[in-house]
């Protein structure tokens, strides 16, 4: 696939995806949830000698795996590049990503999440909005995928005040603006039954962490 080309959200949820062949110098090992974004990055940029290569989005309903694929994707590509990228932050990982993109040589973006680098970790954290429920541009195209079938809302949405009561809000941001995406946020403000706020973040501080690249 090349930069031109837009992943598609459903395969990037469960597959581990390559989004560009094996010709640039460097390798960007992602998270499928920010494909799209990664993608415009590059282009935008001119990093036509980076390659990237996706992790199913999914494995964030599963944190405590994603170390092992990290590392395992790191391992099996090294040998054919001279330099490889990790285009996760700690998501939920509790410090071991960390740990182990340090002892394998290789770089990761900095920040708890990607809520938190697509705000600006600085503003992120200034914020403190520990009862705000956030989505992104993907978290809205794929809301059914990642949040409502998981938590089982689909079969029982009597549970939705038991795992939302706590929230105060859904902050919806934004990457692109994109009226169609905001109108599915809102209805998935109106699903959970909490207050709707609007933020266009675009991609905060990806694009510092990548085009040093």
């Amino acid at each position: 696939m090349t930069l031109h080309q837009l992943p598609d959200d459903e395969a990037l949820t469960s597959t581990e995806t390559a989004l560009s062949s094996d010709t640039g110098r460097v390798l960007v090992i992602g998270c499928g949830a920010i494909a799209r974004e990664i993608l415009a990055i590059l282009k935008t940029n001119g990093m036509d000698h980076v390659d990237l290569t996706c992790l199913p989005a999914i494995l964030h309903i599963h944190p405590e795996q994603i170390t092992d694929r990290v590392v395992e994707a790191v391992e099996r590509h090294r040998a054919n590049y001279s330099d490889i990228f990790v285009a996760y932050a700690d998501c939920g990982t509790g410090g071991q990503l960390q740990a182990a993109c340090e002892k394998l040589g290789v770089g990761l973006i900095e920040g708890p999440h990607c809520y938190s680098f697509f705000e600006g970790n600085e503003a992120f954290a200034e914020r403190d909005e520990i009862t705000a429920f956030f989505l992104t541009d993907f978290l809205v195209r794929q809301f059914d995928a990642f949040v409502w079938k998981p938590l089982g809302l689909d079969r029982h949405p009597e549970l939705r005040d038991m795992y939302f009561g706590n929230y105060t809000k859904l902050v919806y941001q934004a990457q692109i603006e994109d009226p169609e995406l905001i109108e599915k946020a809102r209805l998935a403000a109106e699903r959970l039954n909490l207050p709707f706020e609007y933020r266009f973040t675009g991609y905060g501080d990806l694009p510092a962490a990548l085009t040093g690249l």
